[in-house]
């Protein structure tokens, strides 16, 4: 225990630098506009913002991408409970309930519910993270090549299964994630690969190109088709704290909105959106009165909001601990590690205690900041949701632009941005998940490395991955989740 006090004063006295809580105000504040406005999510923010990171401090750049993250968990509320619009996918369930108590004249409980209970998940989660990281890193030391060819596997498996649309479309998105992520130098022979003669390919195609292409092009492009003007709630809010009737319909739904949505984020392919569905689904069946919900009920508020920040608290966990993200998000994130020279993995907080301490410390300020953000300001943030998105659009597709240019001052990124971006916009109407790419692009190299170590140690004998307990436990899961649809589906059909 008392190692534990000494990492997190360790890690306060990181966060509580001027440059990083200034960073970590900046992470929570956008996090938060993010999830007011409908249609960006924070995939697409961090994808604008990574270009900045590149000359920060490592420690302060993750603590600014992280504070996006869990910051709009925060804001998505408010476009649920007064718009009856999630502004970030995990708050999809929140506009069941709170549209209806906003409509009901209960849009402050309901916005006031949603920030508390968010602010509770959260920082309970940081504390199951404090908790099960060391002992998690610990057991990821034992680790191989075999084991980590297998566990990414997994985690692409997992990603693929529980993808909303068809199986069959995640695994292809998946597949083409890993295909992109091969162009460019071969790392043992040094030999050019899928480049097709093309020079600026040797060096791979770049992860913010990518990224911004798909989530930021493509966004704004799928939102031009959308109809514009947003009916927004105008009563006036008269108080936003929940009365002591609405703390006891709600506290249980909280907690157990936390104790369900840590561990969905913690699984890849789990995270807030699943958290917050599940969390419904339990509060409807263990309620005394289901017949509540959806016409106003402040449980349905309390658990989702609840949820879908423990989850994203969770995600944290195999990130630091195994180098393996559990959602798009937290691709991103390992990605920023690696660009500024960490190795994310089971070693990551014995090398670099600074950076995990330092930015779970920065979640507990965030946290607060968060707090104090949502609670005062709903009034800005309601005036924010009557800006035309004609006015929006543009200044995206700017610092998109810029953002691409930055990196290597090359003009090819910025063509290869748009051209991701078209792609972006094609998938969306073709209903294919980009997530599953992102996820397996960022993997792709980790895929790779491992499978050729694992090769290398075995002289080409592929039973390496069956003859290791961890390996073989990790591919049998895979496949039962890969070919379990197939099996479903056909009983389906079977007892029609």
């Amino acid at each position: 225990m008392s190692g534990l006090w000494e990492n997190l004063s360790l890690g306060f006295g990181v966060a509580f630098s001027v440059s990083n809580l200034l960073f970590c105000f900046i992470g929570v504040l956008i996090g938060t506009i993010t999830g007011v406005l409908p249609g960006i999510g924070p995939v697409g923010a961090i994808s604008l913002l990574f270009p900045l990171t590149y000359g920060m401090h490592p420690v302060t750049s993750i603590i600014m991408l992280a504070g996006i993250y869990y910051g709009a968990q925060y804001g998505g509320s408010t476009t649920s409970i007064l718009v009856n619009i999630p502004g970030e996918a995990s708050s999809v369930v929140t506009c069941l309930d709170g549209y209806q108590m906003a409509k009901q004249g209960r849009a402050g409980p309901a916005l006031g519910i949603a920030a508390f209970g968010s602010f509770i998940a959260g920082t309970i989660g940081i504390i199951f993270v404090m908790v099960l990281a060391f002992p998690l890193s610990e057991m990821g030391v034992k680790f191989g090549p075999p084991e980590y060819f297998s566990l990414a596997t997994l985690a692409l498996s997992i990603v693929i299964y529980l993808a909303q649309g068809p199986t069959l479309k995640a695994m292809i998105m998946a597949v083409l994630g890993v295909a992109l992520s091969q162009v460019g130098m071969d790392i043992m022979t040094s030999k050019a690969k899928f480049t097709f003669g093309i020079p600026a390919l040797l060096e791979g195609i770049g992860l913010v190109p990518l990224a911004m292409g798909l989530f930021g092009i493509g966004e704004v492009l799928s939102n031009f088709e959308q109809p514009e003007g947003i009916k927004i709630y105008e009563e006036k809010i008269e108080s936003i704290l929940p009365t002591l009737r609405d703390w006891k319909e709600s506290i249980g739904a909280i907690l157990r909105g936390t104790f369900l949505g840590f561990p969905l984020g913690v699984i890849p392919g789990g995270g807030a959106v699943i958290a917050s569905f599940v969390s419904y689904a339990v509060e409807k069946r263990v309620s005394k009165h289901p017949e509540k919900f959806g016409t106003g009920a402040i449980e349905g508020v309390a658990g989702p909001e609840s949820a879908n920040n423990a989850g994203s608290t969770g995600s944290f966990i195999p990130l630091f601990t195994l180098g393996i993200p559990s959602n798009a998000v937290t691709a991103l994130l390992l990605g920023g590690l690696i660009i500024h020279g960490m190795s994310p993995g089971p070693l990551l907080i014995k090398r670099n205690p600074e950076l995990f301490w330092g930015t779970i410390a920065s979640m507990y300020i965030g946290n607060v900041m968060l707090l104090i953000l949502n609670l005062p300001l709903i009034g800005l943030w309601v005036k924010l949701l009557k800006v035309p998105y004609r006015i929006l659009y543009p200044f995206i597709l700017f610092f998109c632009v810029i953002g691409a240019y930055s990196i290597n001052y090359s003009s090819f990124d910025v063509m290869l941005m748009f051209i991701f971006g078209g792609v972006g916009y094609l998938f969306r109407k073709f209903q294919y998940e980009p997530a599953p790419l992102i996820m397996a692009f960022i993997m792709g190299s980790m895929l790779e490395n491992s499978l050729r170590q694992s090769l290398a140690m075995s002289t080409g004998d592929l039973s390496i991955f069956i003859t290791r307990p961890i390996s073989v436990t990790c591919l049998a899961i895979a496949l039962f989740l890969l070919i379990s649809p197939v099996f479903f589906k056909k009983r389906v059909q079977a007892s029609h």
